[in-house]
C-alpha cells in the first residue's frame, strides 16, 4: 500500500495502522524487505493493511511461497513471504496458534491474508497469535493475482542478487586494486568507509584507534570514549557483530598472529540511519569489512612503518597545521590514541637531529624511552629531521624538569640533537601555538648556539637579537638593511687592508666608551679616535648618537649572521 491509500486500525493490531511508506525501489543491491515487497504496485493493488508487526516490517524477503495447506511451514526454508486466501485456516484457535507457531518457528518473513473469498476481517485468534510470536500479518481488502505477485517478487530479488554479485566483485577488485599499489592503512579504511556508508576504525591490540575514517558523523562522536567502547565489544576469530553497540568487527593479522582489529559502526542516531547504504549491516557491508581486514593485513607486511608510528606522525601533522574539524574531533582522536586529555596540560617540543639518515632511529628510541619512563607523549615526523613530541602533563606537574628530561635522552641517542619547546598550552586547541613558537625558536637557533648550564634544550627566553636575525637571514630586507648601513665600511676594508669593521664593533660593544674600545682592540685611544673619524665620514653618520649606533650595532649583528651562513 501507499500513502495514497489510507487504512483504518485492525483489530489487534499493535497500534494505530497507518499506510506503509514507499520505499526507495531503486536502492539495488540490498536485500528485499517485507516494506520493499507490500509498497510494489502488485501487491499495492490489494490495499494492504499491516495488522501486526509494523515494526518489523525491514524483514529480508528471500523468496514467495503461496499456500492452501494446513501445515506449510513443512515446505519452507526461512524467509518466504507467504501468501495465502485463508482457506485453510483451522477454525478452533488451537489449531491457528500451531500454525502461526510453525511459520514463526521456520522464520518466515510474513504472512499475507486474502480477505477476499473466507474471511473480511482477519480472525482474532490469527491477529493474537501473530502477535504474540512476532509475525507481521497483512492483509489485503481487494483480490490479488498471487502468481503475478510471484513473478515480479522473484523478479525483483533475481535482479538484486545479480546486482548484488556485481557489486560484490566491485568490492574485491577495488580492494585488489589498493593492495597491488601498496596502499597505506589510511586509504584502505576511506575506501572502506566510502563502499560502505559507515564510519570504519582501526584499532590495536590495546584498544588505540590509529585510523578512523568517519561517515555520517563526526571523528568526535565515532570515538568519545573509545577505549571503554571498544572493550566492552569482544574479539572474535571471524567477521562478526559483536558488543552493545553493535559493531560489525574482523580481525587483523601480522605474522599469523592477530594484531589488532577493523571495526565497522552502525549509523548515528537521525536521519543518515535511514540510508539504504547505511542500514547495518547487509552482506555487503561484511564483504567490504573481510577484505578491509585482508588488505590490511597485507598492507601490515608490506608497510616497514609501525603503524602506531605513523598514528602519532598524522595527529601530530593535524595539530600543527590545524587540519582537525572541531576541538572535540581532536580530543577524541588523541585520546584514542591513548594520550590523556582530561585534566592535563601541553607541551610542544621539537626536536632536530643532524642528519636525516638518524631521523626514524631517533623517533623509535625516543618513544620507547618514553614510555619506560611513563611519560604520556606523542611523537612522530614533522620533516625529514625534525621529530615532533606533544607532552600530556598533569596540572600539577612542572614541564621544565620533563623537557630537560626529554632533550637530554634525545642527546643522548643521537648526539648533535637540537632540542626546542614552545610555551604551555591550556588545552589541545592551543597546542598549534605551542607547535609554532617552538619552530621559531628552532629557527632561531644556530647550531652549537650556548645554553645555560642548567639546561639542554632552547624556549623562547633564548631569542635575542642575534637568534632573531638569525631566524630572519633568509629575509632579503634584512640583506640590504646589512648592505645598506655596512658595505661602504665593508668595501673600504678590502680595498685599503684596513680593519674599520672590527674597530666599530668594539667601540658598539663598549656602548660609545672610546677608552673601552682601545683596550678591546689594542689600540692606543688616538688610534680609535682617527679610525671613528673615518668610520663617521665613509658611513655619514653620527657615533655620538644613540639612534645611529643602534642602528649600526643591528646592521653588524646581521652581517655577522650573514657571514657564519
Amino acid at each position: 500500500m501507499s500513502e495514497n491509500h489510507p487504512t483504518a486500525p485492525g483489530p489487534g493490531a499493535d497500534g494505530p495502522d497507518a499506510c506503509v511508506p514507499g520505499r526507495d525501489m531503486n536502492a539495488a543491491g540490498r536485500p528485499l524487505t517485507v516494506a520493499d515487497a507490500l509498497a510494489l504496485p502488485v501487491l499495492a493493488a490489494g490495499e494492504p493493511q499491516v495488522v501486526t508487526g509494523l515494526s518489523r516490517l525491514d524483514r529480508s524477503v528471500r523468496w514467495v511461497h503461496i499456500t492452501e495447506l494446513t501445515d506449510p511451514a513443512s515446505f519452507l526454508k526461512g524467509g518466504e513471504l507467504v501468501l495465502t486466501t485463508g482457506m485453510p485456516l483451522p477454525e478452533e484457535p488451537a489449531g491457528v496458534r500451531r500454525y502461526v507457531d510453525e511459520l514463526a518457528d521456520i522464520g518466515a518473513a510474513a504472512l499475507v491474508i486474502e480477505l477476499v473469498r473466507r474471511y473480511h476481517r482477519p480472525p482474532d485468534a490469527l491477529v493474537h497469535a501473530c502477535q504474540a510470536r512476532g509475525l507481521p500479518l497483512v492483509t489485503l481488502a481487494k483480490d490479488v493475482n498471487f502468481l503475478e505477485v510471484t513473478q515480479v517478487v522473484h523478479a525483483f530479488i533475481l535482479g538484486n542478487q545479480a546486482e548484488m554479485m556485481r557489486r560484490t566483485q566491485r568490492v574485491h577488485e577495488a580492494f585488489t586494486a589498493l593492495t597491488l599499489r601498496g596502499a597505506g592503512p589510511e586509504d584502505v579504511v576511506r575506501a572502506a568507509a566510502e563502499m560502505s556508508g559507515h564510519t570504519v576504525v582501526l584499532e590495536n591490540l590495546v584498544h588505540q584507534a590509529l585510523v578512523c575514517e568517519p561517515s555520517g558523523d563526526t571523528a568526535e562522536a565515532a570515538l568519545t570514549s573509545w577505549e571503554q567502547r571498544s572493550r566492552a565489544t569482544p574479539p572474535a576469530d571471524h567477521t562478526t557483530v559483536s558488543g552493545p553497540e553493535g559493531w560489525l568487527v574482523a580481525p587483523v593479522e601480522y605474522q599469523g598472529e592477530r594484531w589488532g582489529r577493523v571495526a565497522m559502526l552502525p549509523p548515528p542516531p537521525g536521519p543518515a540511519a535511514h540510508s539504504p547504504l547505511a542500514r547495518p549491516f547487509g552482506p555487503e557491508a561484511v564483504t567490504v569489512l573481510e577484505r578491509t581486514a585482508m588488505a590490511l593485513t597485507i598492507a601490515r607486511l608490506t608497510h616497514p612503518t609501525p603503524w602506531e608510528r605513523a598514528a602519532h606522525r598524522g595527529v601530530l601533522r593535524d595539530l600543527v597545521d590545524q587540519r582537525h574539524r572541531s576541538p572535540g574531533d581532536a580530543e577524541a582522536r588523541i585520546a584514542a590514541l591513548g594520550l590523556p586529555t582530561a585534566d592535563a596540560r601541553f607541551i610542544a617540543v621539537l626536536a632536530d637531529v643532524p642528519r636525516e639518515d638518524d631521523t626514524a632511529k631517533a623517533e623509535e628510541l625516543l618513544s620507547e624511552e618514553l614510555r619506560k619512563k611513563g611519560t604520556q607523549a606523542l611523537v612522530g615526523l614533522l620533516g625529514p629531521t625534525r621529530l615532533g613530541i606533544l607532552l600530556s602533563l598533569r596540572l600539577d606537574q612542572p614541564w621544565r624538569p620533563v623537557v630537560e628530561h626529554l632533550s637530554r635522552t634525545a642527546l643522548d641517542l643521537v648526539p648533535g640533537t637540537t632540542v626546542s619547546t614552545g610555551s604551555e598550552a591550556a588545552d589541545l586547541p592551543a597546542v598549534a601555538r605551542s607547535f609554532r613558537e617552538a619552530t621559531r625558536v628552532a629557527e632561531a637557533t644556530e647550531p652549537g648556539q650556548p645554553l645555560p648550564p642548567e639546561r639542554s634544550y632552547h624556549e623562547r627566553s633564548d631569542i635575542g637579537l642575534r637568534r632573531l636575525l638569525f631566524a630572519l637571514r633568509e629575509d632579503t630586507r634584512i640583506q640590504d638593511y646589512a648592505e645598506r648601513r655596512l658595505g661602504r665600511l665593508a668595501d673600504h676594508d678590502a680595498r685599503h687592508g684596513t680593519d674599520l669593521l672590527t674597530t666599530l664593533r668594539h667601540y658598539l660593544d663598549a656602548a660609545g666608551n672610546k677608552t673601552v674600545a682601545a683596550r678591546s682592540g689594542g689600540l692606543s685611544r688616538e688610534t680609535v679616535y682617527q679610525r671613528l673619524r673615518a668610520i663617521e665620514r665613509i658611513l655619514d653618520c653620527d657615533l655620538e648618537s644613540g639612534e645611529q649606533r643602534t642602528e649600526l650595532h643591528v646592521a653588524l649583528a646581521a652581517l655577522d649572521v650573514l657571514r657564519a651562513r
